[in-house]
């Protein structure tokens, strides 16, 4: 309240210690004294004008007050943008700790207001990192979101969104319910609810992985599985297709004996004969293609003769080998004539006769 003595007004508010965190409206405001009873004429108009100068002159530094305030909030909420707005903080976002240090302590505390508008017009995202030691606080982190983000995320609550900027920094590889429910510290049976809204709306899908077919991961939903997640070509809904790579494996060897009379074939022919012969029902890449040749040289089927001008390898039909154990003409070694006749091997190698 403000106290009227002798036409002087001494206020009756004391100053908060920490005005920082404390808005102006939420001060209670002044009780005003009451009007005086007019029992003369009409007042003077010097007075009038005395009185009215000096209201108009306390009204116009409130109202320069209030611009400078809110120009002042703007830029700072201009500067914020711009930082989280660049490339490193994409994606997970920046640190607590970094925004402290970069806006100092006399402007920090003014981003709490700017931090509470931007996630209520979903375009900034709050987040926890795991601590690497157990002792450690978790940091928080906040990340800003386009617009079209924002708009896929409006009316979710503020678990929701964070729960959808853990699944997005996952990338392609997806990230485990179990690990969602670690970094966001939210129940499992919210984690359940926040899960099934994300994915009525789209946002987020399931998946499964070939490594860990028991273990269900999420990821966002107009993201493609990386191949350590689904196997790549060579498995068909999470099993490894032995037959698909199989047929692979025949028309390769096909390749090998027939194309340029055997004399030899690059990787590159061996890939271009498959798309025309559209063996494959997925497209494959050379490595993958190398990848079936390779199974073939292991087995003895197929060797490396020479390579080519350009310096790209021409792979063969390997030649048979007759191990010890399938070895059939131990009897012409264990002859008496053995060493004076010329013997011809299951391999095509001729040994001529001679001297012991």
């Amino acid at each position: 309240k403000a106290v009227v003595d002798g036409g002087k007004s001494t206020p009756g508010l004391s100053e908060p210690q920490d005005h920082t965190f404390v808005l102006d409206h939420q001060l209670s405001a002044p009780v005003m004294p009451p009007k005086r009873k007019r029992i003369g004429g009409p007042v003077s108009a010097a007075k009038v004008s005395k009185k009215s100068a000096t209201g108009i002159g306390s009204g116009g530094t409130k109202t320069s007050e209030a611009a400078s305030s809110s120009s002042s909030s703007s830029s700072l909420q201009d500067e914020f943008v711009q930082l989280l707005s660049q490339p490193q903080f994409r994606g997970k976002g920046i640190a607590n700790m970094s925004l402290k240090a970069h806006f100092g302590d006399e402007q920090y505390p003014k981003l709490v207001p700017i931090i509470n508008e931007l996630m209520k017009q979903s375009r900034l995202t709050m987040s926890r990192s795991q601590p690497s030691h157990p002792n450690d606080q978790p940091e928080v982190y906040f990340a800003l979101l386009s617009s079209e983000e924002a708009t896929k995320l409006l009316g979710l609550d503020g678990q929701a969104k964070m729960v959808y900027q853990v699944v997005e920094a996952s990338g392609n590889k997806g990230i485990w319910t179990v690990d969602v429910r670690s970094q966001t510290g939210i129940p499992q049976s919210n984690l359940a609810k926040i899960f099934k809204a994300l994915e009525n709306r789209r946002l987020i899908k399931p998946i499964k992985s070939v490594t860990a077919k028991t273990k269900k991961l999420y990821m966002l939903f107009d993201l493609t599985p990386s191949k350590d997640i689904t196997g790549g070509p060579w498995y068909t809904e999470y099993e490894f297709d032995h037959e698909f790579i199989a047929e692979l494996r025949n028309f390769i060897l096909m390749c090998v004996r027939r194309m340029n009379r055997g004399d030899g074939v690059t990787l590159k022919q061996i890939a271009n004969k498959m798309i025309q012969a559209n063996v494959s029902r997925v497209q494959l890449s050379l490595d993958e293609v190398q990848q079936v040749l390779q199974t073939l040289a292991f087995d003895y089927l197929v060797e490396q003769r020479s390579v080519t001008a350009d310096g790209e390898a021409l792979f063969v039909a390997a030649k048979q080998i007759t191990t010890c154990c399938n070895f059939g003409q131990w009897e012409d070694f264990l002859s008496s004539d053995f060493p004076f006749r010329g013997i011809r091997y299951q391999d095509n190698i001729y040994l001529s006769a001679h001297e012991p």
